[in-house]
């Protein structure tokens, strides 16, 4: 069974129809990436999964249970998506860190506060605390950031900020995790720390959906690859069908701009 099932996502801004019919399925531990230019609906379509945009239209299941109905309206109430929500981690290309807390505070704050709602927090308050601290600091490590995790985000650089923000998004222990690009607010050299920290979850079968622009990291690390172009799923196959064997123009045509030259 496929642990993500997308059918028929559509998403409208105004006049603009920015997602139009998406549907595709993901299988647990497999690495998805997406490609296409900026304003194809790329980074529209990752808040829709993570609810931070609702659906106009369609339909999301994750391990078979129906998160997300348009048609059903037991479904897209606040609450219920707050939960459902936790299925998923979500990375920023802008890191999106709480300025006011430290690596290891920003890792654990999610944690902590979903700890709160539960009925035997004020007795096992402490222990509650060490155990999420400990679990932070063991991620912050897995990151190569155990030297760092008294910092500030301003005392960090992108790519540390990255690989906290990529901590935090796995503290919940989401099914899938999803980048959005990842890497565009970074220098290549911090570009190179951040995709090996990827390549590292990729290996050890994490569920990822990549949105990027780095063309020989899509094809390196994905199972499947979508093009997506002006809202819909243009092209969908292996990193050799997509990359060598495109059977559309509009993908040859995109992919062009990274082999000229």
């Amino acid at each position: 069974m496929a642990i993500l099932e997308v059918e028929g996502l559509g998403k409208t801004f105004g006049s603009t129809e920015v997602l139009k019919d998406i549907s595709f399925s993901l299988e647990k531990g497999e690495a998805v990436s997406i490609i296409g230019s900026s304003g194809s609906g790329k980074t529209t379509f990752l808040r829709c999964l993570n609810f931070l945009e609702r659906p106009d239209k369609g339909i999301i299941r994750v391990a078979g249970e129906t998160l997300f109905d348009a048609a059903d309206p037991a479904t897209v109430k606040e609450a219920v998506i707050r939960r459902k929500r936790l299925h998923f981690g979500l990375v920023f290309q802008s890191f999106n860190l709480f300025p006011q807390y430290t690596a290891l505070g920003n890792v654990m704050l999610a944690k902590e506060l979903l700890a709160k709602e539960q009925k035997d927090y004020k007795a096992r308050r402490q222990e509650i605390h060490r155990e999420i601290e400990e679990e932070a600091k063991e991620l912050l490590a897995q990151m190569g950031l155990s030297d760092r995790m008294g910092n500030y985000p301003h005392q960090l650089s992108g790519g540390q900020c990255q690989r906290v923000a990529i901590a935090r998004a796995l503290a919940l222990k989401p099914d899938i995790l999803c980048f959005d690009e990842p890497t565009s607010a970074l220098d290549p050299e911090l570009t190179g720390e951040v995709l090996r920290v990827i390549r590292e979850l990729a290996d050890q079968n994490m569920t990822m959906i990549i949105v990027t622009h780095e063309m020989a990291f899509a094809r390196d690390v994905a199972s499947q690859v979508i093009f997506m172009d002006e809202g819909v799923i243009v092209e969908q196959g292996t990193p050799e069908q997509v990359f060598e064997h495109s059977r559309e123009e509009r993908t040859r045509q995109f992919l062009s701009r990274f082999t000229q030259g």
